[in-house]
């Protein structure tokens, strides 16, 4: 049964590819990256993020150093364009995920309020 499981994830994710969404996703992403500022900006971010993750994952309290370069970088984002277009895009893939999950815990969901 799992493995069948598996089969329709495999094809839910080729067919998420076939998305709107993710083909605007995929759009604004290759928009951005075409920008070398816009992108090495992305990518400070997303390390700098990482890096946070990590260490609330160990228990770890960031710096003040550590929040201060993560705000101030959030805060440059917010004024590119390309990755302006590039988050609205991510944001209305999650919102499909969020559908595609509703749809699927939905026997979860059933089981607690019977």
């Amino acid at each position: 049964m799992a493995d069948k499981i598996m089969e329709t994830a495999t094809q839910l994710q080729k067919e998420l590819k076939n998305t709107p969404q993710f083909e605007e996703l995929k759009q604004a992403y290759g928009n951005m990256k075409a920008d070398t500022k816009s992108f090495d900006l992305f990518k400070d971010f997303q390390e700098v993020q990482l890096n946070l993750q990590k260490k609330q994952m160990a228990g770890i309290e960031p710096t003040d150093d550590e929040l201060k370069q993560a705000h101030d970088l959030a805060s440059q984002l917010e004024k590119v364009p390309a990755i302006t277009e590039l988050m609205n895009k991510e944001q209305a893939v999650n919102q499909l995920l969020g559908q595609i999950n509703q749809v699927v815990t939905e026997p979860i969901s059933d089981l607690y309020r019977n």
